[in-house]
């Protein structure tokens, strides 16, 4: 039997339905049952919900044979483990955004972010020094009220962002949720998680036809 960490939420109801299309669908689950752990109607999945920023230790540590998180969550942790198929499922993209009137100066940037290590590795990249603002929520709020100049966030639709006169400067990358293994997982479990990626594949393939 294989075990999944699943993201609580919405995203996590987007990938439990997807792994129903795929063939691993739980009535458990459906009923809205207070259990904490479920088994699939074909006896050869277990699931459990948690935070999705949590996803991605439970699977490193080994608590859950695979799971699905967000590729901000694995850009920023970089847990050791194995990344096998990226679904496609709450797509959103990681961004520099400020005040519509930004105009960079090329000096010291202040960064405000939820996310220090991407926005570290972005700006490294380009040979900018910047001090980092590590912030847990409202990260729109830094620069509207002189904290930051910019600020590294997630962007969904932008309309937060319109609404408090700001606009994306720059996009890092793209975020989506990607299913990952335990390493060891995989490597003893390999015919049980390489079907189960197989089959998810092929579940987004019929979805796009």
């Amino acid at each position: 039997m294989v075990s999944i960490a699943l993201p609580k939420g919405r995203l996590g109801e987007k990938v439990y339905s997807l792994l129903k299309s795929a063939g691993y669908g739980c009535r458990e689950i459906e009923e809205k049952e207070r259990k904490l752990l479920f088994l699939s109607d074909n006896g050869k999945v277990s699931y459990f919900w948690v935070k999705p920023a949590d996803v991605a230790v439970y699977v490193e540590l080994g608590a859950a044979d695979m799971g699905i998180c967000g590729k901000d969550i694995i850009d920023e942790t970089e847990p050791d483990l194995y990344e096998l198929l990226d679904t496609g499922l709450g797509k959103c993209r990681m961004c520099v955004c400020a005040k519509e009137n930004f105009e960079d100066n090329e000096g010291r940037l202040k960064v405000a972010t939820k996310f220090p290590c991407i926005a570290k590795k972005y700006y490294e990249s380009m040979g900018r020094d910047i001090d980092i603002i590590k912030l847990n929520g409202s990260i729109e709020l830094a620069p509207l009220l002189g904290l930051s100049d910019v600020i590294v966030d997630i962007v969904e639709t932008g309309r937060t962002l319109r609404e408090n006169n700001l606009a994306v400067f720059a996009q890092i990358e793209d975020i989506s949720a990607r299913l990952v293994s335990n390493k060891s997982s995989y490597n003893f479990k390999y015919a049980e998680t390489e079907k189960i990626r197989l089959d998810l594949e092929d579940a987004l393939n019929d979805k796009t036809r």
